[in-house]
């Protein structure tokens, strides 16, 4: 039987070499663990890049409920790319429509960081709009606005 000391070493040590989508998927697969209902689901931070302020209130409204950690938003591309070096969010979610740039050109830019995150593709169109862009443009998924769900993202990071 695992004592409370040993998972929090175990979790230390496993944190330190291995990305912690790993360490979940191991340490909820120890018994003890999984039953005690030590592990949450840890997710990663969230940028949102859209120039509509309203958007951004309600995706940050949205996901904040469902336990998502907003670290910031940013209306152009410009902003997007000094909000990601500063803040180094875990994901953002990318509206392919910007002011200043398109979505795709800007994912590829955020994708060059030393340590990039992870990219959802957002937009009020359908993603057909987009031809075989989306696909190439070597992100996590996309997502329609009035799609965008913690499950829907839940299920892209997986």
């Amino acid at each position: 039987m695992l004592r409370s000391s040993d998972t929090e070493q175990a979790f230390e040590l496993l944190t330190r070499r291995v990305e912690v989508p790993i360490v979940e998927r191991v340490l909820a697969r120890i018994p003890e663990v999984a039953a005690a209902g030590m592990i949450a689901v840890m997710r990663p931070s969230v940028l949102i890049v859209d120039d509509h302020r309203r958007f951004r209130a309600s995706a940050r409204a949205l996901l904040e409920s469902e336990g998502f950690e907003i670290v910031g938003e940013a209306a152009d591309g410009a902003e997007a790319l000094r909000q990601a070096d500063v803040l180094r969010p875990g994901l953002v979610l990318l509206d392919i429509q910007l002011p200043d740039c398109d979505g795709f050109t800007l994912a590829a830019e955020l994708r060059s960081a030393p340590s990039p995150p992870r990219i959802i593709l957002i937009s009020s169109r359908d993603a057909h709009a987009y031809g075989d862009r989306v696909e190439e443009a070597r992100v996590l998924g996309f997502v329609p606005k009035n799609e965008l769900s913690a499950a829907l993202i839940d299920r892209l990071l997986a």
